[in-house]
């Protein structure tokens, strides 16, 4: 790397969520507490998916991975922006900042993929049950697991090396509580076009694809499920689904409520909504719906609290 050739700046000024001192302690507890709760919650089931036999199944692999990518997809912003308001500082390093910005995005494209991949898994489930095992055997599952880890990567190294070759002059403030690429690119003093082209591009064909996954997937579910003809079939084939559904629709729901609909506020404003909803309120969501939504992973759930209950017992 050679920033110190491209930049004349060390460092970046976060001004978080707020500039009024008497909102930095409510920030600071509201933003704490859905952290932990994101952690603990997502690393219950993650245990629970490890520790039951059962739950060692394509479906659970996918959940465990989500799971794994919201702790870490909050956990590359929340934990800067809690030590920022403690220590009452607002600076983030050059190298801290894109690295941030990197992990930042690699743990939202692979949400997105991770969502396709887990509507595939139902589609087989549902629409092809007999052939389920066949399908999904460990080699494949392996295979849809690693090919979204991998592409997400290149997607956030991408943009990575692209910004690396910017310059930075004098400004160095992100109206933001983390470093976020569009941002960046506002501050830059250099040409950006090719940097917006490749951000507008590639950031369509992330959406894009595993939406029309998504889509595919659900169209010919509900067909199938519409040819059961008992109720209580219908029922139990829905069920399965359920809780993705909800995920999803959490997911794509921001997307559409913050990016496509207008809004009277500022759209630093605006952007900063976007941001909390995609890297502290989905991740912290997502544990609360696969947990209270799927009955197996909730007994799951429940044989985990009580061994932890019985080891606390013993001497």
């Amino acid at each position: 790397m050679h920033q110190g050739n491209q930049t004349t700046i060390s460092e970046f000024l976060l001004l978080g969520l707020s500039n009024q001192a008497e909102h930095q302690r409510l920030l600071f507890v509201l933003f704490l507490g859905m952290y932990l709760v994101t952690v603990v919650g997502n690393g219950l089931i993650i245990l629970a998916i490890g520790l039951d036999s059962c739950l060692h199944t394509p479906m659970y692999l996918f959940l465990a991975n989500l799971s794994f990518a919201d702790i870490s997809s909050i956990s590359t912003s929340v934990p800067k922006m809690l030590v920022n308001i403690q220590t009452k500082s607002q600076s983030i390093s050059y190298e801290n900042c894109i690295t941030q910005m990197y992990f930042s995005i690699v743990f939202v494209v692979i949400d997105n993929f991770l969502l396709g991949v887990m509507a595939y898994d139902r589609f087989v489930a549902i629409c092809h049950p007999l052939n389920y095992m066949t399908i999904m055997q460990p080699r494949p599952c392996i295979l849809l697991t690693v090919v979204p880890w991998v592409l997400s990567n290149i997607v956030a190294l991408t943009h990575t090396l692209l910004l690396l070759r910017l310059w930075f002059c004098e400004s160095n403030t992100l109206s933001h509580f983390f470093c976020d690429l569009a941002l960046l690119l506002k501050l830059s003093c250099s040409d950006t076009m090719i940097n917006e082209l490749v951000l507008f591009i590639v950031g369509l064909s992330v959406i894009t694809f595993p939406f029309a996954l998504i889509l595919f997937s659900y169209i010919c579910i509900i067909r199938a499920v519409l040819r059961i003809s008992s109720t209580e079939g219908k029922r139990k084939a829905f069920s399965t689904c359920a809780s993705h559904l909800t995920v999803v629709l959490l997911f794509y729901g921001t997307i559409v409520g913050v990016y496509f609909f207008p809004s009277s506020t500022h759209p630093d404003d605006k952007d900063k909504i976007g941001a909390v909803l995609f890297t502290v309120v989905t991740p912290m969501m997502n544990p609360f719906i696969y947990s209270l939504r799927n009955k197996d992973m909730k007994g799951a759930l429940r044989k985990l609290i009580n061994r932890k209950s019985f080891f606390s017992l013993m001497p």
